[in-house]
């Protein structure tokens, strides 16, 4: 991946990869602020604050915000995790000083009406009731509360009714006070324009932002202790969670553990779990494994639903595969196989230029550079048998596992 970087004297850097076979510009911007930022009292202000960035800033109101690109067939959206917030805008190459402007628009000059941030609070009460109303969601969310207990990670991104309903105008600015360090802020681009053009353009809006930059030291996460939790829900499947801590994106055991939850059950259809419990018996109809790393830890969860009376053969089936991965080394053909279909599959993600923006960013942010591709696959082609097995005992064994559990409510 050959891109470009320039950083403005407020520490805002600018990333950009020049991909000529395109005809839509995708920007971004990436903030290094996320749910585990926040305060007791600021629970789920994060996420608000993603929403109430549409609602008005200096220079629009929501309308004019929403019209702004729409207006020319383009797209701006945003999202908030653990650790970032981002606002970012697709359109057509030639109204790409419009997407830079917006995004740096409601980035950076939010105010945050109160009669918007009261209409605001019922979307979002509405939008954890959909959460919870779907237990691959609540299920998922609150198996972070049981890694991670009551440490930030833990909690859940959109907060609690409680204090939705409290936040005024002022928390918003009081949160971004005391977060936003510019040298923390990375705005990310893909287009076929130059490097010069983006800069010039970036220049305009992100340059003259007064630089405020500040040490801050999130509280890690320390002593991860294995729960089983089991709930009834009104629900016509069980549903299972199993995981626990996993490795922080700083860790070089992070690629053999990628590699080890890619291959048991990864997007593909011929993962292990999904070969052994979908295929081979039928009882799901998706079973899933997952790693998401963070600066400090990490978390990795396999995940299914299936009708009650499967649900402890399921749990034994996957046990099963987990010892098997702990217990015995994957042949030669096996863990080249392994490798060419994550490599395959890394290679293809990079096909869509929005997904390639937003994971510049992130990169940028989380390790100060990127990886080319070409380095990548030569670390995922030195992975060995051995350090599969290594990692898969130091989290996978019995001992190491989390487990979530909701069954179904008996019927009356």
């Amino acid at each position: 991946m050959e891109y470009s970087i320039h950083t403005f004297p407020n520490g805002i850097r600018v990333i950009h990869k020049q991909v000529k076979s395109t005809k839509i510009a995708h920007c971004g911007i990436i903030l290094n602020i996320g749910s585990r930022d926040e305060k007791p009292h600021q629970q789920g202000i994060a996420h608000f604050w993603e929403h109430m960035a549409f609602k008005g800033t200096t220079r629009r109101k929501a309308f004019h915000i929403l019209n702004r690109l729409d207006s020319v067939g383009g797209e701006i959206n945003a999202y908030t995790t653990k650790d970032k917030i981002c606002f970012y805008a697709s359109a057509l190459e030639e109204h790409f000083d419009k997407s830079a402007e917006l995004v740096a628009d409601i980035s950076f000059h939010s105010v945050f009406p109160e009669k918007e941030i009261i209409k605001e609070r019922g979307v979002i009460l509405e939008e954890m009731s959909m959460y919870l109303d779907d237990p691959a969601d609540a299920i998922a969310d609150e198996f972070d509360e049981v890694v991670y207990k009551n440490h930030q990670l833990g909690k859940n991104i959109l907060g609690d009714k409680e204090s939705v309903m409290r936040f005024t105008q002022q928390d918003f600015f009081d949160f971004i006070d005391e977060n936003l360090s510019t040298d923390e802020v990375v705005f990310s681009s893909v287009s076929s324009l130059p490097m010069s053009k983006v800069v010039k353009v970036a220049e305009k809006y992100f340059s003259k932002i007064p630089a405020n930059t500040f040490p801050r030291q999130r509280v890690p996460f320390t002593g991860y202790e294995p729960e089983f939790r089991q709930q009834v829900k009104s629900i016509s499947q069980a549903h299972c969670i199993l995981g626990g801590e996993a490795y922080s994106f700083h860790d070089d055991k992070r690629l053999p553990f990628f590699l080890l939850t890619n291959m048991l059950g990864g997007p593909g259809m011929n993962s292990r779990l999904s070969l052994q419990i979908r295929e081979k018996y039928g009882y799901v109809y998706d079973i899933a494994s997952s790693y998401t790393s963070f600066e400090d830890t990490g978390l990795h969860t396999i995940y299914f639903a299936t009708e009650e009376k499967t649900l402890n053969r399921c749990i034994n089936l996957v046990e099963k595969e987990l010892r098997k991965i702990c217990d015995q080394p994957l042949g030669i053909r096996q863990l080249h196989t392994a490798k060419q279909q994550l490599m395959g599959q890394i290679a293809m993600g990079e096909e869509s230029n929005l997904s390639m923006m937003l994971g510049m960013g992130k990169s940028l942010l989380n390790k100060d550079d990127l990886e080319p591709l070409e380095v990548l696959f030569n670390k995922i082609e030195s992975i060995t048998a051995q350090q599969i097995m290594d990692v898969a005992n130091e989290t996978m064994t019995h001992d190491k596992l989390s487990t979530l559990i909701y069954f179904p409510k008996a019927a009356e």
